[in-house]
């Protein structure tokens, strides 16, 4: 098992939160993308699946922090129905099926994805300047 420092303790923790909220926005991000796709990128039946990242605690090595342990498919919203029969996904009774995405849902998770990003960079230059600090008087 790998000793680690514990004068960097604190800023593993932070950069885990930051890998693990740039995972998130990634995962928000793909979302927004395909709010329109009316199919499935592994040809499987109906419209894109919101993803959900999966954040557990830790860092995934046994140390604090935390880490996305999976991306899911979201099969709690059903997929938004529109009638159009000139679309070439739509069905016998022209209907189109679309994601279950929420762009409002997901622009709020972004501002929150991205709140989170700025306050692990924040705990992370507090967590530099007392190293360095602490660096300075013992030298």
């Amino acid at each position: 098992m790998e000793t680690r420092n514990p004068m960097f303790g604190a800023l593993d923790i932070s950069t885990s939160g930051l890998a693990a909220q740039r995972t998130w926005l990634d995962t928000i991000s793909a979302n927004i993308a395909n709010a329109q796709t009316t199919r499935r990128a592994d040809g499987g039946d109906g419209p894109y699946l919101r993803q959900v990242a999966l954040f557990s605690p830790g860092d995934g090595q046994g140390g604090a922090g935390v880490h996305v342990e999976k991306i899911v498919e979201d099969y709690a919203g059903k997929p938004r129905e529109v009638k159009d029969p000139g679309h070439p996904d739509a069905d016998a009774r022209g209907i189109v099926r679309y994601p279950n995405v929420d762009l409002a849902t997901e622009m709020v998770n972004a501002m929150v994805a991205v709140r989170a990003y700025e306050a692990n960079v924040t705990a992370a230059e507090a967590t530099k300047s007392i190293v360095a600090s602490t660096l300075r008087l013992l030298a």
